[in-house]
């Protein structure tokens, strides 16, 4: 399984946490929980940021459910669960 569908698979099941600063950055944007699960259910992965020791990040890209453009950063614990790091809407 790739590493996008292990995202989509953690979101299915509902094995995702999100983060304090991903509640407030996503609070900030006007985003809500449902857009960042609809960014990372529809997305593509466009970044990877690998020097983290704590481990590989994702940015997922994608639209919200009102069809705005966001990204989430997201990276997988240690027990298999994704942690929501940030979560944003971009800018055009």
């Amino acid at each position: 399984m790739n590493e996008l569908e292990r995202i989509r698979q953690a979101v299915h099941e509902q094995h995702y946490r999100i983060s304090s600063h991903a509640n407030e950055e996503i609070s900030d944007d006007d985003l809500e929980s449902h857009d960042v699960e609809q960014v990372l259910l529809t997305g593509a992965i466009t970044r990877r940021l690998t020097h983290d020791p704590r481990g590989t990040r994702y940015e997922v890209t994608g639209d919200t459910a009102d069809g705005r453009q966001a990204a989430v950063v997201c990276r997988f614990l240690a027990s298999g669960w994704l942690l929501i790091i940030t979560a944003y809407e971009l800018e055009e």
